[in-house]
């Protein structure tokens, strides 16, 4: 055997900036523990070694983990544990629930059914995607499950259609474009509604906490037309900025109308997935109601895959980019949480207030949203984020004078939007990236001009509207 190929040189970077940064401990802040501030040191230049790449994410991550266990800043226990989070196994979850939708031909018959009615440009498809992701998210609260478990699979399947595929390398056919637009979707629909992302309602009862009301009603009702805007506006700028090859389909309708005919009536299998599939979708809805968790729904589901026999074992143990990501994903979020257990997320929120004293509110209030997103990229979960973040940034808001629900309100819509930062943000994130569909380079590059639309829409446009309904 030969020895795999791996580029040393690429380690220079993130191995150079974790040495210096480890090495500047003497001259850290006082108020950052020495473990907070190694711990910092092993994330950045563990974030640094995911963008260069000189191994895989995965194998980059597992180097990561193990300096952190190895130089003691994080006990084994508490390492290991970072591999039971739930929102990262309903990830895993959502890749196998794909899985089925390819295997049995369903998702290509429903994806035959979006062209049939959709198909005559690939911009009017990504449009009516995005709509289903809409009517869905008031109603789902997993902003994951709406990405991975239904809307994934569909695009996945619909892109095979069209021969795109990162298998094949055609994937700027009409995947990439979907996926992303899809992404922006999400993000943007998950901040339209209270109930449409776990963190939301953990950001209200934050606000609670200082006397500030957040209601389904007013969340919507501000949040309406900056969503509306960024609906209609996004998925035609990634339409722009990083366009499918595919762009019209003219005879889309009667090509699809030829392949329904081709696959017949739905097989057993289909019918099977169907099943499963609505099963799924009625317990993610109503999940809150009867308490059953959107993680124990997608082990539900891959469970009555394997008793059906739509699934084998097999075809669980072959899905390499559900395990992939449940490493990768896994340690990240682990890391992130000990910068906020050691100390270091709570000592940069108390430094961000400091340096505000003085400052007029509008100004306040743009400073602390741009904190708030671009520290996103320490983070590897939003829920994480809000529950460090929220709190702190809120109260400088408050006595810098930023109208309370102004100030509220921007924060959690931005608990959401901060996702247009990195391929790790999110839930979502890692679930349609690590399909293959965009590079971690466009994925980067593209949000970083997204978030300068959404400071623009939700934040300029967005404050004006709330004015003018009278919520200021």
């Amino acid at each position: 055997m030969t020895l795999e190929k791996i580029s040393y040189k690429k380690f220079l970077i993130p191995v150079l900036v974790g040495v210096i940064l480890w090495l500047l401990t003497p001259i850290k802040p006082a108020a950052v523990s020495p473990a907070a501030w190694h711990m910092f040191a092993i994330f950045v230049a563990t974030i640094i070694g995911c963008i260069t790449q000189p191994l895989p994410i995965g194998a980059v991550a597992v180097i990561g983990f193990t300096l952190s266990v190895l130089t003691g800043e994080v006990p084994l226990e508490t390492a290991i544990a970072g591999f039971g989070n739930n929102s990262i196994w309903l990830i895993a979850m959502a890749f196998f629930i794909s899985r089925g939708f390819i295997k049995t031909g369903l998702g290509t018959r429903i994806a035959l059914n979006f062209v049939k009615r959709f198909g005559k440009k690939t911009l009017g498809l990504a449009y009516s995607l995005i709509g289903v992701d809409l009517v869905l998210s008031p109603a789902t609260p997993s902003n994951t499950a709406r990405a991975g478990g239904i809307m994934f699979p569909i695009i996945n399947s619909l892109s095979r259609s069209f021969d795109s595929s990162p298998e094949r390398h055609t994937q700027r056919k009409m995947g990439s474009f979907l996926i992303f637009s899809a992404f922006h979707g999400n993000i943007i629909t998950s901040a339209m509604f209270l109930t449409a992302m776990a963190g939301n309602p953990l950001a209200q009862s934050l606000a609670r906490s200082v006397h500030v009301s957040i209601t389904w009603m007013n969340w919507f009702t501000a949040a309406l037309i900056p969503g509306l805007i960024s609906l209609i506006v996004v998925p035609f700028l990634i339409y722009k900025w990083f366009p499918p090859e595919i762009k019209e389909t003219p005879n889309a309708k009667a090509w699809a109308e030829s392949q329904l005919q081709e696959l017949g009536k739905m097989s057993r299998p289909e019918k099977f997935m169907s099943g499963i599939f609505l099963i799924s979708l009625v317990l993610w809805v109503l999940g809150g109601t009867v308490h059953i968790d959107a993680t124990l729904t997608a082990f539900i589901a891959l469970t009555l895959l394997l008793l059906s026999g739509v699934l084998s074992w097999n075809d669980i143990l072959g899905e390499k980019g559900a395990w992939n990501t449940l490493v990768w994903f896994s340690i990240l979020v682990m890391m992130a949480g000990q910068l906020n257990t050691l100390g270091f997320i709570p000592w940069l929120s108390r430094f961000i207030s400091g340096g505000l004293h003085g400052m007029n509110w509008m100004i306040v209030l743009v400073v602390l949203i741009l904190a708030y997103f671009y520290s996103h990229y320490l983070f590897a979960s939003a829920t994480a984020h809000i529950s460090a973040m929220y709190s702190a940034l809120l109260g400088v808001a408050l006595a810098a004078g930023v109208p309370a629900l102004l100030a509220a309100l921007m924060l959690g819509f931005f608990g959401n939007l901060f996702a247009s930062t990195t391929h790790y943000s999110n839930g979502p994130a890692p679930i349609l990236f690590s399909s293959g569909y965009v590079t971690q380079q466009t994925w980067w590059k593209l949000n970083a001009m997204l978030a300068i639309v959404y400071f623009i829409i939700w934040l300029g446009l967005g404050s004006l509207w709330m004015k003018l309904i009278g919520l200021l």
